[in-house]
């Protein structure tokens, strides 16, 4: 049987636009290295898209962001000089390090509005990487392998999982997979990760003759997993991976060591991480608590 199940909780990014918050979770702070996980969506925006719902330039350290749509663009741009739309089935992976701000904007739907919907997960880095140079890799959808079976497919998003290997680089054991369910049809987690979860994006599903509906992350421990059955036509998030031990997280900051998010707090206060070259002229303040 499942180890826990988690509800999502709305939370607003400011300006209205809100998100289905899973991970972190007060009874489960982490799946392996996976820290933050927020279904974006699925949202109708209007024509012509408010600014407002932009997420204006912001600072990490300490993980990685791993962007991920289903519907909808978005255009990320960072202090390392990129600018990167973000299409459905893309992969966008950037690793913050010792310190990075990006900006996601939907400048490409800025006209014609439209859905947008999708995943924003944060990996946790392990301590010996904590202090990496930032870095961003994007992969679009035709890089990332597909596999299917009798009324399964998928997209391999990140890491090692059924017989597949992601291009993506990644710092520690994990899997990151997109997978879609036809009614009926059944696929069960890789057994070779001690934590993992599958978040059911839409449709419902059966474990163990227990109906779980959309929203709904539902964690497995380690050992065999038993199969996730689709009630219908289903889209699945299935992610685990080693753990990386205990993570301190405050606003957009994560480390091992308390000391460093306070470090990385003046950090942003007081400009030593720069904005986007790109996207320069606004930002979020740092939260006042």
């Amino acid at each position: 049987m499942p180890e826990l199940v988690i509800e999502p909780r709305i939370h607003d990014l400011g300006g209205g636009y809100e998100v289905g918050r899973v991970l972190p979770f007060r009874k489960r702070r982490m799946i392996g290295p996976f820290i933050f996980f927020d279904r974006m969506g699925p949202h109708e925006l209007p024509r012509p898209v408010p600014r407002n719902l932009d997420v204006r330039p912001h600072p990490h350290i300490g993980l990685s962001t791993v962007t991920y749509l289903f519907d909808g663009q978005i255009t990320h741009r960072d202090n390392l000089g990129i600018e990167q739309v973000i299409l459905p089935g893309d992969l966008n992976w950037m690793t913050a390090g010792k310190g990075i701000a990006h900006s996601e904007r939907f400048d490409g739907m800025r006209d014609r509005g439209g859905r947008v919907d999708g995943i924003q997960a944060w990996v946790a880095l392990p301590e010996s990487h904590e202090e990496d140079n930032p870095a961003f890799n994007h992969y679009s959808a035709s890089e990332l392998p597909l596999f299917s079976d009798t009324g399964v497919s998928g997209r391999l998003i990140a890491g090692r999982a059924f017989g597949l290997e992601s291009p993506a680089t990644i710092h520690s054991p994990l899997f990151y997979a997109d997978i879609a369910l036809q009614e009926g049809a059944s696929i069960t987690l890789p057994a070779d990760y001690p934590e993992r979860a599958v978040y059911v994006a839409a449709g419902s599903v059966q474990v163990e003759s227990v109906a779980y509906p959309a929203g709904q992350m539902i964690v497995f421990g380690a050992g065999p997993a038993p199969a996730v059955k689709a009630l219908e036509a289903s889209r699945l998030m299935m992610l685990g991976g080693e753990p990386l031990g205990q993570r301190h997280i405050w606003w957009n900051f994560v480390s091992s060591r308390k000391e460093r998010i306070e470090q990385a707090k003046a950090d942003w206060e007081e400009g030593r991480i720069l904005l986007p070259q790109l996207d320069d002229q606004e930002f979020i303040p740092l939260p006042s608590a």
